[in-house]
C-alpha cells in the first residue's frame, strides 16, 4: 500500500490542511508533506502519532474500505490477510472483515535491526503475544526483556514500550491487543 497516498486521501477525507494535521498530531508540517509524498517510511510509532490526529486506527487506515459494510467472514487464507506494514516491519491483520471489532490479532515480523520507532508506543489497551519463530527484546517503562521462541508476554498498553531485533535472525510473533484500534 501506499502509505503516503492512502494518508492524504485519509487527511482530505477528514478535511484537514497538512498544517492543521501536524499541529493536530504534535509534528512538523514537513513530516506530513515528506510521508505524503513517500520521502520517509515512518515508523509505527510515529505514523500512529499522525493518525492519533485525525483520528483514525491503523486498522482502518489500512482498510482500503472502512466506509463499505463489513460482513462475517470466518475463514482468512494467507491471500485474505490484511497487510498494515510499515517500514521494515511486516505486519498482518486477521479478521479484517470482522464487523465491530474488540480485537486487534496479528501476525508480526521482525527483521534483524528492525525496530518500531525510537519514540515508545502508548495506547489505551492491552496487548499479549507468543515469539513463534527468533527473539526479540521488548522495552516497557524502564523495563527491557529480552524474550526467544516459547515465550510470551501480556501487558498494559498504557505503558510506553517498543519492541526491537538487535539479532542476526528474524523474529515472528502472534499478537492481539484489546480494544480492536490498534
Amino acid at each position: 500500500m501506499d502509505v503516503g497516498a492512502r494518508l492524504k486521501a485519509v487527511r482530505i477525507l477528514n478535511n484537514l490542511s497538512q498544517r492543521e494535521l501536524a499541529k493536530r498530531a504534535g509534528v512538523t508540517n514537513s513530516t506530513i508533506s515528506m510521508i505524503e509524498k513517500n520521502s520517509v517510511s515512518p515508523s509505527i510509532s510515529s505514523l500512529k502519532k499522525v493518525l492519533n490526529g485525525i483520528p483514525i486506527s491503523l486498522v482502518d487506515f489500512f482498510s482500503e474500505d472502512t466506509n463499505v459494510e463489513k460482513t462475517q467472514q470466518v475463514i482468512y487464507p494467507p491471500e485474505d490477510l490484511m497487510d498494515i506494514s510499515t517500514g521494515d516491519i511486516c505486519m498482518q491483520l486477521v479478521g479484517k472483515a470482522f464487523p465491530r471489532r474488540q480485537m486487534t490479532f496479528l501476525l508480526e515480523t521482525y527483521p534483524p535491526t528492525a525496530d518500531t520507532g525510537t519514540e515508545m508506543l502508548q495506547n489505551d489497551a492491552e496487548e499479549g503475544g507468543y515469539i513463534i519463530e527468533g527473539k526479540i527484546e521488548i522495552t516497557i517503562g524502564t523495563e527491557v526483556y529480552a524474550l526467544a521462541k516459547g515465550d510470551s508476554y501480556y501487558f498494559d498498553n498504557n505503558k510506553p514500550h517498543r519492541f526491537h531485533n538487535p539479532y542476526k535472525k528474524v523474529c515472528k510473533i502472534v499478537s492481539a491487543t484489546t480494544p480492536g484500534n490498534f
